[in-house]
């Protein structure tokens, strides 16, 4: 496919060059916390720009017009990134060495980990503004986050569930409240191990 023909534009460039700072500064988190802390808090960072298809395909979803401007002005998610975190204060940390970044401007917030859906979907989401032009969405979990995340994925995807799909949701409801109290475990004995250090 031609640059013209592109949703983008000839701004795929500019996607790729914000992408890879948004994913650079993760990485300049993740070095400064191993060697201050001994620790990285990152097990794994995820980013992309949304496919052709995929971009055409929510235009059309939201009644936009298959443009580059809608591309790039009215959907904020053409730059995405996920970063998968070990415990729940690590997920905060990269939210602010991310929303401090220059050039950056937090645009939304929704904090689904203090606030769960009904689902008990858990995950930190932010648009951000970056250099004045270019969107990015951040997703921000805990590896349980993104573990139960992937499954309730799977099944919103399946199309027969042979009748069991409120067992199922009610399963994955219960699980989300079990992972969320072994996350907060996990936080408190991980602050009792790095206290005892100082």
């Amino acid at each position: 496919m031609s640059t013209e023909e592109s949703i983008y534009g000839d701004q795929l460039p500019r996607l790729e060059e914000v992408r890879q700072q948004l994913v650079r500064k993760v990485q300049e988190v993740r070095d400064e916390m191993i060697r201050e802390k001994g620790f990285d808090p990152v097990e794994h960072c995820l980013s992309r720009i949304k496919s052709e298809e995929s971009m055409r395909e929510k235009c059309r979803r939201k009644g936009f017009p298959e443009t580059t401007e809608s591309a790039l002005e009215k959907i904020y998610d053409a730059v995405g990134i996920r970063v998968v975190c070990s415990f729940l204060s690590d997920v905060y940390v990269i939210r602010d060495h991310l929303a401090s970044m220059p050039g950056v401007t937090v645009m939304e917030e929704k904090d689904y980990i203090r606030h769960a859906k009904p689902n008990g979907y858990r995950s930190f989401h932010m648009i951000l503004r970056v250099n004045g032009s270019v969107y990015a969405e951040i997703q921000l979990r805990t590896i349980s986050q993104d573990t139960w995340a992937a499954l309730e994925h799977q099944m919103k995807y399946k199309k027969n569930l042979n009748g069991n799909t409120e067992l199922i949701v009610g399963e994955l409801k219960r699980c989300a409240d079990e992972l969320a109290s072994t996350d907060v475990s996990m936080q408190t004995i991980r602050d009792m191990i790095v206290s005892s250090d100082s």
